[in-house]
């Protein structure tokens, strides 16, 4: 694993990891994850284009390309909740009286950052049911004619089926073995065979949450859509309801509601989106715990009213809300909690950090 601009990571291997590599998760983060380079174009056709004609996902968006994002009928099927105006419980008190930053190694106190709890109002908001997913992301992308993420070059997941029907045959069945990982003999598939197994495999991505997207392009992404990030209060509130409940479900903790990386059945740790029916909130948004971290509006800062200093707090980090699953991590409950603040460099690129979108009404 390449370093990561993250404080502390969990690993589990043949026992806890603690790392502090850079600054990062204040505490520490149930996050496995790799740094990305800078998006690229995924194929070197002839006819294609130079990635430097291209613009970059976090390049302004142009009017053309806002009304573009607003008349999509992707945009329009995305479902979102209604967050009604009013008071909720933000924050906690929590302490660790179990010692846990000594029993993990955690190079800072646990829970502070979330102190004090307090009663907040709020106006009405709506924000995404879901997770933004691949789908949804890889639309933006094409339509507005920007660089790919830089993993899905290695995972096929960027290769249309256009450029797959000009490709030469024996490059195609190299992608088809290589990057897809096609569980066949692609050596003498025809191509008609091959576009439909890579098809296949794409469908199967299209509903993972969109990951390896930094701070910025999450923001354009949902500028396209006629949104916004949600602020940290706002994405608190559609978490815990108005109870200040420890999770979206209630307060107590059940490894078999959330996605914490540690079921088999997902393939790097990730869940297609709304795979856990009872991870729902109050107001029926699905994975504010678990799965992918998720991007919020802020920069990382103190509550009004705390007493916790930080050199980590300022406009350096955003905030990270929610929990992820990732890859190879150690699942602390702590991390899924409402309440629970994590932080990243807004450059951050990571196969566990994700986002969803809000707007006002």
């Amino acid at each position: 694993m390449s370093s990561v601009k993250y404080g502390l990571l969990i690993l589990a291997s043949a026992g806890l990891l603690a790392c502090d590599k850079n600054p990062g998760l204040d505490s520490a983060a149930s996050v496995a994850s790799k740094q990305s380079p800078t998006p690229a174009a995924v194929t070197t056709l002839p006819n294609t284009p130079k990635a430097a004609t291209k613009k970059s996902p976090q390049d302004r968006l142009s009017e053309a390309e806002l009304q573009l994002g607003k008349a999509s009928p992707i945009t329009a099927s995305i479902p979102m909740v209604t967050v009604p105006a009013g008071e909720f419980i933000m924050g906690s008190n929590k302490i660790d009286d179990e010692g846990l930053q000594e029993r993990y190694g955690f190079s800072t106190p646990l829970f502070v950052n979330e102190h004090p709890e307090h009663k907040r109002k709020i106006g009405a908001f709506m924000i995404d049911t879901y997770e933004t997913t691949k789908a949804e992301y890889k639309e933006f992308i094409l339509a507005t004619d920007r660089l790919l993420p830089f993993l899905w070059g290695n995972n096929g997941y960027g290769l249309t089926m256009e450029e797959a029907g000009r490709m030469d045959i024996e490059r195609l069945r190299e992608i088809a073995a290589n990057d897809f990982k096609l569980d066949m003999d692609t050596r003498a598939m025809a191509r008609e065979a091959l576009m439909a197994a890579m098809v296949e495999v794409q469908k199967k991505m299209d509903v993972l949450p969109a990951t390896d997207v930094i701070w910025q392009e999450a923001m354009v992404y949902c500028q396209w859509r006629g949104k916004r990030l949600p602020r940290e209060d706002e994405w608190e509130r559609a978490a815990r309801g108005t109870d200040g409940r420890e999770y979206p479900w209630g307060n107590q903790w059940d490894v078999k509601i959330t996605n914490t990386g540690d079921d088999s059945d997902w393939e790097e740790g990730i869940a297609p989106i709304g795979s856990y029916p009872g991870n729902r909130s109050p107001d029926g948004a699905f994975d504010m715990a678990g799965n992918v971290w998720e991007w919020v509006a802020d920069w990382y800062q103190p509550y009004e009213g705390s007493d916790y200093q930080s050199d980590l707090f300022g406009e350096k980090n955003k905030v990270i809300r929610g929990g992820g699953g990732g890859v190879g991590h150690y699942a602390l409950s702590m991390f899924f909690r409402g309440a629970a603040r994590q932080f990243a460099e807004a450059a951050l690129r990571s196969e566990d950090v994700g986002f969803r979108c809000a707007k006002d009404i």
